[in-house]
């Protein structure tokens, strides 16, 4: 995966209307990018205890087991909505800055 092309930022700093408003969007985009990878182990973390992945257990979890991990996921979930909610604000005074 190449890595964005951000300006250097020095003590310095001189940027323009538009360097602000790239880096503002590149910010989103990085956090967007953290929140997938943040899924995608909550994903991975219910097909290992489902048995679905080749490093999983042999014995399947019991009831309470599936129950505890299910909470858990569903408190990730629900923290990568509210954080999904706030950058969409983000994008959105971003978006009002360019009208």
């Amino acid at each position: 995966m190449s890595q964005a092309n951000i300006p250097n930022i020095t003590p310095e700093i001189s940027i323009d209307r538009d360097d602000v408003i790239n880096l503002l969007l590149i910010s989103i985009a990085f956090e967007e990018l953290g929140l997938a990878h943040i899924i995608n182990a909550e994903g991975e973390k219910i097909q290992y205890v489902l048995g679905t992945l080749r490093s999983s257990p042999k014995a399947l979890p019991d009831l309470k087991d599936l129950l505890k991990i299910n909470n858990s996921v569903q408190s990730t979930l629900e923290t990568v909505l509210k954080k999904e909610l706030l950058l969409q604000t983000k994008l959105k005074n971003i978006l009002e800055i360019l009208e």
